[in-house]
């Protein structure tokens, strides 16, 4: 049986050994640097193509930006959907006090950043990508990015008062998160990202109630279709996690689809060469047709 941190690392050198491919066009949301989306084209298909909005991982950090994910949107392209690749402000270079890694997210702008995108995104597409249909719009992310696809289709039932409550459910066909750090107090149990969790929310005093705005576990049921793809063997963002997210939504009278791929870990579900990554494909093809 391979060591799993060798099963990890190999994984991720093949995720990231793809050169990061160029949007088609690229738009702000916002004054920051950090607030554009780079918009990608469906290649051949039908004239109007559902829209795949696409949120990176990297545990919130400022490490990680929009450019690593680049091949598996273009991968969707290529496969007829419009893609919209979002960028967010994420933890600063510095670690924190005591800290080996640097920060994970900022609190609140990157939830600022999320929701203002998403509200944005409709008039972004139709000046930037015509060819995306709007009303076929599924949400994907990876890892940290799996967690923000599954809070922004879950901003109409934050608690009343949240700056980033919606007043109805978002116009989704559905979310399809991949290894998403989706249960918070699981995430923190087994210490996911080095402690990314506790460091996103900003302030160990502040846990309880920042995390009732930001856990996808305490934002259930949302009423949204909802698939999770998870790797067996993931060893950075672990299948406990998921399966806590599945239970927490059956506590709450939601069932959400869990695709349980055996032999595969974190990255291949974003990497192109990899089979899991057609299995993404399918899944968000499932939804968004």
């Amino acid at each position: 049986m391979p060591d799993p941190a060798a099963r990890g690392a190999a994984e991720e050198a093949s995720a990231f050994s793809h050169p990061a491919v160029a949007p088609d066009a690229t738009a702000a949301y916002g004054d920051h640097p950090d607030q554009v989306i780079d918009f990608y084209a469906p290649h051949g298909g039908p004239a109007r193509a559902p829209l795949v909005v696409a949120l990176h991982g990297g545990a919130w950090r400022a490490l990680y930006d929009r450019r690593h994910l680049t091949p598996f949107v273009d991968f969707l392209a290529r496969r007829g959907f419009a893609v919209a690749n979002v960028e967010y402000r994420r933890g600063g270079a510095i670690p924190r006090q005591g800290g080996a890694a640097p920060v994970a997210g900022r609190w609140p702008e990157t939830f600022d950043d999320v929701a203002a995108a998403l509200d944005a995104l409709p008039e972004l597409a139709a000046a930037h990508l015509p060819g995306a249909d709007p009303a076929r719009t599924v949400l994907t992310g990876h890892s940290a990015g799996g967690h923000l696809a599954l809070w922004a289709a879950a901003r109409h039932v934050l608690p009343v008062g949240s700056p980033w409550r919606l007043p109805a459910p978002p116009a989704l066909r559905g979310v399809v998160a991949l290894a998403p750090i989706a249960h918070f107090g699981r995430a923190v149990e087994l210490g996911v990202c080095g402690g990314a969790v506790t460091e996103l929310l900003g302030d160990a005093s502040a846990y309880e109630e920042r995390a009732a705005h930001a856990d996808p576990s305490a934002l259930l049921p949302t009423g949204i279709a909802t698939t999770v793809v998870q790797g067996r063997e993931d060893v950075d963002v672990p299948y406990g996690v998921a399966d806590a997210y599945v239970e927490a939504a059956a506590h709450a009278g939601e069932t959400i689809g869990l695709t349980l791929l055996e032999e595969v870990g974190h990255f291949p579900l974003i990497d192109p060469a990899a089979d899991a990554c057609a299995v993404v494909a399918e899944e968000i093809a499932q939804l968004a047709w």
